[in-house]
């Protein structure tokens, strides 16, 4: 893969603006809306349907980037066999129902083939590895997506999302280099939107020396926003197995409802803080360009949806609620912090040598609590354990777990008057382990223990929709 980019990112930005590309509209299918034949279909009809979709990123079928995650986990052959074995039947099971099989067949048969090598290999696997079998989802998916379009008619090909998705070498969670991104875009994949259908890769990308990355778990949505931002996009479309964006998670309480409209800092919140339906860095790319992103389902597409943007019709005091669980909760105290100057940097030094990422802080006079998005015990104890350590030096430090992140988003939470009362009043009854309020004018958070969230959000929501 050359490294050479002939296109200098602000070239390539002003060539987009004076062409045609501001018409194109970027479509973006999970994992659920490819994982089979039928599903597939009903994306087709959804592509067609819209002349102005050019640009198609996909996701692995359903279950089968687990099944390679799997595989590389594996010691035993005969396990990593097995977790290839299904990644290779859902395959086959949209291949054999394509009419045309022998114009894919070849491609697909050689992604098995360089997959079950890397499978064979009879040792650990590096980072390296590991994001290159992840890969493979993707690229499976996408030759087979393609087809489902040429066979309804479609001018469409594959294109291999790694001639352009620069990232860093931080494998398993690339971080996109979007100057080059921008330029390369310009390059390779600009000038055949004009003429066809592309068909690309979610989550998936490669560093300055052609290496494969990916970004990181739920990565197609960031991928599919940033290809966005690339090409100029005016609209950015994440087709999913839910109708849109819903006040709370469906599964809590059946009084949840789909929100039509939420603004992209209200958006922003609700991914942050645990709404699974967007991957928490897909709004920044849209963000910046301003491009609407509409998000809905892919087997119901004509029942409506969410439309995030900049300006929004209507900005209720309450839009949403999100849960995110298995939260820790730490507290360093030490009498060394009153009236002292410099604690909290030391605090927060440590933190960052350990690459360790703070939600949510409240301070007293000699006492700072934080919280973590995960939980000593797991993999995330080999990061968190040393950064312990370190703060035991100088300071009592006390770690709760098995708890549950609650954030109310809406607007102007920290200034309307009555907001507060209205759900302090609804959670009399709640033990809060911890509040944080007025840092955001679009967030409330708070700490309950894990067995009590669900019984909580399902109240909360009831009282204040």
């Amino acid at each position: 893969m050359s490294n050479q980019i002939s296109i200098a990112a602000s070239a390539s930005r002003e060539h987009l603006l004076n062409s045609h590309a501001y018409q194109i509209i970027v479509a973006k299918f999970g994992g659920t809306s490819v994982a089979d034949f039928t599903a597939m279909s009903r994306c087709a009809d959804i592509v067609l349907a819209d002349p102005n979709i050019r640009l198609i990123v996909v996701s692995a079928s359903s279950g089968v980037t687990n099944m390679l995650v799997e595989m590389t986990k594996q010691s035993e052959a005969a396990a990593r066999l097995n977790a290839y074995a299904g990644v290779e039947r859902i395959t086959y099971a949209v291949l054999q129902q394509l009419q045309q099989q022998a114009l894919v067949g070849a491609a697909i048969e050689q992604l098995l083939l360089e997959l079950k090598t890397l499978v064979d290999l009879n040792r650990s696997y590096s980072d390296i590895e590991k994001d290159l079998v992840q890969s493979f989802g993707e690229r499976l998916s996408s030759v087979l997506f393609a087809q489902v379009l040429a066979e309804r008619g479609a001018p469409v090909s594959s294109f291999d999302v790694r001639r352009v998705m620069r990232t860093d070498s931080r494998f398993g969670k690339g971080e996109p280099q979007i100057d080059t991104i921008a330029a390369l875009t310009a390059q390779y994949l600009q000038p055949l939107l004009n003429q066809q259908l592309i068909v690309t890769q979610g989550f998936i990308g490669a560093d300055s020396q052609g290496q494969t990355t990916t970004l990181g778990r739920g990565g197609s949505d960031y991928s599919a926003a940033i290809l966005g931002e690339a090409v100029g996009a005016k609209v950015v479309q994440i087709w999913t197995d839910v109708v849109g964006i819903f006040t709370t998670d469906p599964r809590l309480t059946d009084q949840a409802r789909c929100i039509p409209e939420i603004s992209f800092d209200e958006a922003a919140e609700m991914a942050t803080f645990g709404a699974k339906v967007l991957h928490p860095a897909t709004l920044i790319p849209a963000m910046r360009q301003n491009i609407p992103v509409f998000v809905g389902s892919s087997r119901e597409p004509n029942a409506g949806g969410t439309w995030i943007s900049k300006q929004v019709d209507t900005k209720p005091s309450y839009r949403a609620i999100a849960l995110r669980k298995a939260q820790t909760l730490i507290t360093v105290k030490s009498p060394a912090m009153l009236h002292a100057a410099g604690f909290l940097a030391r605090v927060f030094d440590i933190l960052s040598r350990h690459q360790i990422s703070v939600d949510l802080v409240t301070t007293s006079e000699i006492s700072v609590a934080l919280t973590l998005d995960d939980a000593p015990g797991s993999a995330f104890t080999q990061s968190i354990e040393p950064a312990l350590a370190e703060l035991k030096a100088f300071s009592e430090v006390t770690v709760e777990q098995n708890l549950s992140l609650i954030a109310v988003i809406g607007n102007h939470l920290h200034s309307t008057r009555g907001v507060t009362g209205s759900l302090f009043q609804a959670l009399e009854k709640i033990n809060m382990r911890l509040i944080c309020h007025g840092a955001s004018r679009h967030n409330l958070c708070f700490l309950v223990q894990d067995g009590e969230a669900a019984g909580v959000v399902k109240e909360l929501h009831q009282a204040l929709f």
